[in-house]
Parts: structure tokens; C-alpha cells; sequence
């Protein structure tokens, strides 16, 4: 069986155009189509519906997506088996990272990886964890930086760091005076938050169940930048992670930022891959790359 034809046929089945598909392997629409031909003759069934512009999988064409992306999973692991048994640091690595962290955190571990790591091809994906979770799944990532508790037991993890919320107050807020916030002072507060499928989000509802704080219902962010400057525009409050307010984040105008009083609440970091990864040795000698970040990123 042509596995490159395999190739093809699970990135049609993705991107359902034959188009797109095409673009997507570097191959012009032809030959993508007959390469698919070529695999419906040698396997005896028809996998997909052709229709102007539509296509659509039938149901053993479903099948047979799934399992040909289990082969070829399988198969960039034997390369990636290989490739580790003459240089365990060399080659690409494809890590998924979630977007409240990946602008804050990469910019203090890359260059140092680069540097001790030379050979390593770091290739960052900035996704959603359900994103990155269903990526990991698919084998197009090696590995994904994500907050704990992700359940999953196909899944091992490796803890990296623990990161502290702070309080974004705009600076005409009453509290914005005191010297540091606690759980009780955000009762009755209405918090900005993301959208949903932001780990951030959930991670701030649960501190606004132990304080009391409710969610303003009529405002949904879609990214962290536009949670600043909201709150710097006197919209509300927000928390905000320790390492998105640290440089070379340049301060906001008229956002005032206050710690937590007592045991501030956290996210704990981890890294995590697939337990079959023929790189799992590797990553465990790389998450302490990850792990190693100076103490004053991670107080206020």
C-alpha cells in the first residue's frame, strides 16, 4: 500500500477539498485524485463521495481515515525512534503550547534551549488545550504544555512550575490603593474573562467560586491583550497570570496590578505527551528547560 497515497487520503479527510488538500501536500489537485483513486481500486470500496464543491467520506472511508492515521502516527514514530538513537537533541520537535502562556513563557525559555539544544527544531503550535489534546491524539504534536489536571491515561506529564493569579484593577477602582487583594475583597465583583475553550477562563470561575465574584455575562474576551485593556478602559477586573505582567510585557497605561493576599491562587504547568511516544525519554531530559525560570517571574 502507497503510503504517501494514505497521506493524502487523511488530509482530504481533514480538510474535506480536494483544493485545499492539495495545497496542503505540495501536489496539484490530479494528482492527489489519483493517487485516492488509485487506493479505492486497491482496497475494492469507494472511501469518498465526490460531489461539486463538496466531499463528503462514506462510511468505511471514516474507517479507514482513522486507521491511516494510526498507521502513519506509528510510522513518524519509527522515524522519530530512529532519529533519537543517533542524537537524542537533534531534529524537530512539535510542541503545542495554549495562548495565555505561550507569549509570556517562550520568550524566557527558547533562546536558552537554542542554546544548549543547538540541534533541536523547536515547532510551536499555539492552540486551545481541547486543540492540543486532539493534536496529540492525532500525532501531530510530540508534546503540549498544558495546565493540570488534563484526565486522560493515554497521556503522561511531567510537572513543570506553579504560576500565581494576580489582581488587574483599573487604577480609578477603589481598591486599587491597597496593597494587596484577598478572596474576600473580590465578593460581589464582576470579573472579565475569555471565551469559552480558554483554560484561563475555567481556572478564573473556580477563583470566583471560592470568592464569591461572579462573571460579567456581557463581555467575553477572545485573548488576554484584550482583557488588559479592557480593564485598563474601566470595564472591570480581571486576573491575570503572574508571567503575562512580567517583562518584556511593557506596563498598561491606567491598569493597576495587586497580588493576592496569603497563598495567592495558581495554575500548576505541566508537560505532556503520549505514554506509546518514542520521545518520552527525551522530553523528560527537556522539561527541566521549561522548569528552570528565574523566581522573580514568578512573584509579585
Amino acid at each position: 500500500m502507497n503510503l504517501r497515497a494514505l497521506k493524502y487520503f487523511v488530509t482530504l479527510a481533514e480538510m474535506r477539498h480536494f483544493s485545499h488538500a492539495a495545497d496542503a501536500c505540495y501536489v496539484s489537485q490530479p494528482t492527489l485524485s489519483t493517487q485516492i483513486k488509485k487506493l479505492e481500486e486497491e482496497l475494492g470500496v469507494q472511501l469518498v463521495e465526490r460531489a461539486p464543491r463538496k466531499v463528503m467520506l462514506t462510511p468505511i472511508g471514516e474507517e479507514v481515515a482513522e486507521r491511516a492515521r494510526s498507521v502513519l502516527r506509528d510510522l513518524d514514530q519509527i522515524h522519530a525512534l530512529a532519529r533519537r538513537a543517533k542524537d537524542p537533541s537533534a531534529g524537530i520537535l512539535r510542541l503545542g503550547i495554549f495562548p495565555t502562556l505561550a507569549p509570556y513563557l517562550l520568550p524566557h525559555v527558547v533562546p536558552r534551549i537554542r542554546q544548549r539544544l543547538p540541534k533541536l527544531q523547536l515547532q510551536l503550535f499555539e492552540e486551545k488545550t481541547a486543540n492540543i489534546l486532539t493534536m496529540l491524539h492525532q500525532g501531530k504534536l510530540d508534546a503540549g504544555i498544558m495546565a493540570e489536571p488534563i484526565d486522560d491515561d493515554s497521556l503522561q506529564f511531567e510537572p513543570l512550575f506553579e504560576e500565581p493569579f494576580v489582581v488587574a484593577l483599573p487604577d480609578e477602582h477603589p481598591m486599587a490603593g491597597r496593597d494587596a487583594i484577598s478572596l474576600d475583597d473580590l465578593r460581589g465583583q464582576e470579573l472579565l474573562l475569555l471565551e469559552d475553550g480558554h483554560c484561563l477562563r475555567d481556572q478564573a470561575l473556580e477563583v470566583c467560586q471560592l470568592s464569591g465574584a461572579h462573571e460579567k455575562v456581557d463581555f467575553h474576551a477572545t485573548s488576554m491583550e484584550t482583557l488588559r485593556q479592557m480593564v485598563a478602559a474601566n470595564v472591570g477586573v480581571t486576573l491575570m497570570p503572574m508571567l503575562s505582567v512580567k517583562p518584556p510585557i511593557p506596563h498598561t497605561r491606567h491598569l493597576i496590578l495587586k497580588p493576592f493576599d496569603g497563598e495567592p491562587p495558581k495554575r500548576k504547568l505541566a508537560l505532556y505527551w503520549r505514554k506509546s511516544s518514542a520521545l518520552k525519554s527525551f522530553l523528560h531530559q527537556l522539561a527541566p528547560h521549561f522548569r528552570e525560570l528565574p523566581t522573580e517571574l514568578l512573584r509579585a
